[in-house]
């Protein structure tokens, strides 16, 4: 049998983890948080939710996050495919089961969830044209056609994720993915998703200030 496993970045996730976790377990029984230097108890939370429990000592940022569950994963001879879901709730899972079926029936060895292939996720206007500009910039860059290049739900399959090595500690990761992946040249998909937007989420970090973060992230790197 095969096994995926579901990656979650955590940072000062207390109050929101218990949740996801518990809300993926019945789905995903492969679970492992990467506390990144969290200081209010998020790595016990996690624990007692059901997740195994990956620790930095220090903050490094959402990218070296990723990377650090990649390698966990992949020590899993089964492995099949990995999920990166965010800790804050803002992930629907169903999406998540979703797209792992269109990669398990074949469909692609990538899948990258968008914001924009539906009307579900609301979103200000202003935001909207951020996030396009940093996919019309990610499509310009790498050649791959993409409506959301930005979006932390995705699903990979174990023979690419073995080929991936994020080096973008911070919010520029997910454009370093998308370049890594243009030269790697697996088949990828979108797939239509929903973000919800919460107070708690926009204050973890998905505020339009963010979308210019990583814009200059990219440029200035």
């Amino acid at each position: 049998m095969s096994r995926s496993w579901v990656v979650v970045p955590m940072y000062n996730e207390a109050t929101v983890v218990g949740d996801v976790i518990k809300g993926l377990l019945p789905h995903f029984p492969h679970i492992v948080c990467i506390d990144d230097g969290s200081t209010d108890g998020s790595p016990q939370v996690a624990i007692e939710a059901g997740a195994v429990v990956v620790r930095h000592p220090v903050n490094l940022g959402q990218g070296a996050a990723l990377q650090t569950g990649f390698e966990y994963a992949l020590q899993d001879p089964e492995l099949h495919a990995v999920i990166t879901f965010d800790a804050d709730s803002q992930h629907r899972v169903q999406d998540a089961t979703d797209m792992l079926a269109r990669l398990t029936a074949g469909e692609a060895d990538v899948v990258l969830g968008s914001r924009f292939l539906d009307d579900r996720t609301k979103i200000s206007p202003l935001k909207r044209v951020v996030l396009r500009l940093v996919a019309w910039q990610s499509s310009a860059s790498t050649g791959i056609e993409l409506t959301d290049a930005h979006n932390g739900l995705r699903v990979i399959n174990a023979a690419t994720l073995r080929r991936i090595h994020l080096r973008q500690n911070r919010m520029a990761h997910a454009s370093e993915l998308i370049h890594q992946l243009a030269e790697l040249k697996p088949t990828i998909v979108e797939h239509p998703v929903e973000i919800v937007y919460t107070e708690y989420s926009k204050s973890k970090g998905q505020s339009l200030l963010n979308g210019v973060n990583i814009l200059a992230d990219l440029f200035l790197r």
